[in-house]
């Protein structure tokens, strides 16, 4: 880390509520010299609590605390655990009370806004809930360096996914160090840089760039609050062009919704001349995303090559595989029958295609492509699992589950070992370029071939305007029907236009995938979920779907084994 100036600016927190009015909002600028205090602070707190080695839960809040708890944490020898906020709702609510159980934490760092919310959610349980914003904390002097190893724990990564058990990753001081050194030779960033976004802090994103990464440059990071954009997804590009953020990123969804969002009137208002790199982090990045956003905000100075697909996982402490800032991505169109079939080709006249978005090479990791089962490393052009090694790879998940068996350590069928299983499906091409294909576990079979369902997904959203999210998967009694859940904005809407949006989805499946007795939900917004990081969590809904828990808008095809009924 370059050593700044303790006057300098650290970071610049953007609309986020002052004082006791939580509707008032204003700008907070926190310098190097007052987080150094802050987290010394907090660290001589926490060793008071013979908090070193132990588990230190850090709900996400909106202001300078979570960066400030993160290095206290970092100070003290403690092991942090980013987690989502109460306030967020019961979702979040129900995975704070589980990464609470699992990591069985004794203390956690709140804000005076969550920390009553906290206690409530975690009732029962033996913590210890500072309101770490307002609490009388001892001298940043009472402080005592804590020397940890490269192989100590400094924090757990929870994975973005929705299971009954979370997985925590298990991040080390030499995961954390090699992971920023990837992020600056990737991104080309220096203590110049402006480094900002509204990820929130338990996102591995958010973590590992929007709050991490100016520290490893001592540069300046620009945070605001993911509400914000949730709310209004302009607030983002507005903050990119007032404080000359010239690095920010998200998911694939997020580019789509600022193309959906944003007016063209409001884009002619944009100067984004200064956003040198966009990353697009999430899996799938899709063509048609980055197509559309290039071309919605070339009148506000974006470049093209500003855009950045790249591809990583909380396993591998984020960056695994990314292009060179400045230069076009690359995109190939293959033919999609060979690509279910495992293998890159070019596309047949008259065929099915699919584009692929590459996401560049690997980073400060050894990629292999790597056949499932048998475990033989493929060749370039075949389609296989995503296999990683690499000084950035987790230590495993907390708690030496069986999961860390299957994912980590891994030896391939010539008896290299050390490699981590990422569960994508991935391919090289002959210049080592990679694409990302989708999950293993999620392929649908359709005519005896597999095929991916984001290629599924993102050929029905294409087929009206109405159409937001959509999430395909098998289900019913015997997994042999293709099940389509498509949010429709329908807001003025009548009941009976929904037959036709159902039967043009229909048409669309018969007439490019051969499918003809496919079920479709049309379902309003919000339906479809997604992880923080923007995957789709296809085996979530389809729980939801089984348990009778979607009350869809129109229900076009065969019956499920479960309530369909509409409202």
């Amino acid at each position: 880390m370059t050593n700044p100036n303790a006057d300098g600016e650290a970071f610049r927190f953007v609309g986020v509520a002052s004082g006791d009015d939580r509707k008032s909002t204003s700008d907070r600028i926190l310098t190097y010299g007052q987080l150094d205090r802050r987290a010394r602070a907090l660290a001589a707190w926490l060793q008071m609590r013979g908090a070193k080695g132990e588990r230190v839960l850090l709900p996400h809040c909106d202001g300078p605390l979570q960066i400030e708890a993160l290095l206290g944490c970092l100070y003290a020898g403690a092991i942090a655990v980013p987690c989502p906020s109460p306030l967020s709702g019961g979702r979040f609510a129900r995975r704070l009370a589980l990464i609470a159980k699992d990591t069985d934490a004794a203390l956690v760092l709140a804000d005076s806004a969550t920390a009553p919310e906290v206690s409530r959610v975690l009732a029962g349980g033996l913590l210890v809930c500072l309101a770490a914003d307002r609490a009388e904390l001892p001298s940043p002097d009472d402080w005592r360096p804590p020397h940890p190893a490269d192989d100590d724990i400094a924090l757990i990564q929870y994975t973005s996914g929705s299971v009954a058990r979370p997985n925590g990753v298990l991040i080390t001081q030499r995961n954390l160090l090699a992971a920023q050194r990837t992020l600056t030779r990737a991104l080309g960033t220096s203590g110049t840089s402006v480094v900002g976004g509204w990820l929130p802090s338990f996102h591995d994103m958010g973590l590992l760039v929007q709050l991490l990464h100016p520290l490893h440059l001592g540069a300046c990071g620009v945070v605001m609050p993911a509400g914000a954009f949730a709310r209004r997804p302009l607030s983002w590009l507005e903050m990119i062009e007032k404080h000359g953020v010239t690095v920010s990123g998200g998911p694939d969804f997020a580019y789509a919704m600022c193309v959906r969002e944003v007016a063209d009137e409001q884009v002619e208002k944009l100067d984004l001349s200064g956003w040198r790199v966009a990353v697009n982090g999430a899996e799938p990045v899709r063509e048609t995303t980055l197509r559309a956003f290039a071309r919605k905000f070339a009148p506000a100075g974006l470049r093209p090559e500003a855009l950045y697909p790249a591809y990583g996982l909380a396993e591998a402490t984020l960056l695994v595989a990314g292009g060179v800032p400045g230069r076009a991505h690359s995109r190939r169109s293959v033919d999609a029958v060979a690509l279910a079939a495992g293998r890159l080709a070019a596309p047949v006249p008259g065929g099915r295609r699919r584009t692929l978005v590459g996401v560049g090479r690997p980073l400060g990791s050894e990629v292999l492509i790597v056949a499932p089962e048998t475990r033989q490393v493929l060749e370039p052009g075949r389609v296989g699992e995503i296999w990683v090694r690499g000084e950035s790879v987790g230590a495993g998940y907390w708690g030496g589950r069986a999961e860390s068996g299957v994912s980590f350590g891994a030896r391939t069928g010539y008896g290299e070992g050390g490699f981590l299983r990422s569960g994508d499906l991935g391919v090289k091409d002959e210049e080592g370029e990679l694409f990302v294909i989708g999950r293993i576990k999620e392929n649908v079979n359709i005519n005896g071939a597999d095929v991916a369902p984001e290629e599924i997904e993102a050929s029905v959203q294409e087929q009206n305007p109405l159409f937001r999210n959509t999430a395909v998967f098998i289900a019913g009694t015997d997994l042999d029907r293709l099940v389509v859940i498509q949010e429709v904005h329908d807001e003025g809407l009548l009941d009976s236009e929904f037959p036709e949006l159902a039967d043009v989805v229909q048409r669309h499946l018969e007439g490019e995938f051969g499918v003809t007795d496919a079920a479709v939900l049309l379902v309003r917004t919000g339906v479809v979920r997604r992880t923080t990081s923007g995957k789709l969590q296809r085996s979530a809904i389809r729980r939801v779907l089984e348990d009778g828990g979607i009350r869809p808008l129109y229900h076009h095809g065969p019956a499920l084994e479960c309530d369909l009924s509409t409202n």
